[in-house]
């Protein structure tokens, strides 16, 4: 009944209806909107149901099912922000030098490994690959290409990786690949 009186104004979403004591006779009409809501709290304010006038007012609190398209709209916005900002950074990906994807690691102590490299790179996002060679000036050391998926991924190992202690003596020197 309460469907049929309340559905004229607009799009009724859901209805509360209380058989308890302390709140019998009470109901909840929840529309789509605030608009339709107060066209119909001025429409049918007074209006004779069952024997007696209708007293109504806007809730208190927000409906349970309009928290949650709320919440839904919102995760909804929120994923469709992080895809544009997934579009944007990969069109500006395509903009920028394949070559910054790697990384170059100069004057690496003699006994460093491929595995040892690996090991300290393979933690960071994005990690491809660790080519390592001896160094043709100095034997005594070398020196290793560490490639990326992208550049973002490379700049952020740069950060994070660069001036880490290798030994007591020496420290991880990284730039950017030519």
């Amino acid at each position: 009944m309460l469907y049929m009186i309340f559905s004229q104004y607009g799009k009724v979403i859901d209805i509360i209806a209380c058989k308890g004591l302390k709140l019998r006779g009470q109901a909840w009409v929840v529309f789509q909107d605030i608009t339709t809501a107060t066209n119909a709290l001025k429409g049918k304010q007074g209006f004779n149901f069952f024997g007696k006038p209708l007293k109504i007012a806007y809730s208190k609190t927000t409906s349970n099912i309009i928290k949650r398209k709320e919440l839904l709209n919102q995760s909804q916005n929120k994923s469709k922000r992080l895809r544009e900002d997934d579009n944007d950074i990969n069109t500006s990906n395509k903009r920028i030098n394949t070559s910054n994807k790697i990384l170059f690691a100069g004057n690496l102590p003699s006994n460093i490994t491929l595995q040892s490299l690996t090991s300290i790179f393979q933690q960071s996002v994005g990690f491809v690959e660790v080519r390592l060679a001896p160094n043709a000036n100095d034997s005594s050391k070398n020196h290793a290409f560490i490639e990326f998926i992208d550049d973002v991924s490379a700049n952020m190992a740069l950060k994070t990786l660069h001036g880490l202690q290798l030994s007591p003596t020496d420290t991880l020197q990284l730039t950017i690949s030519n």
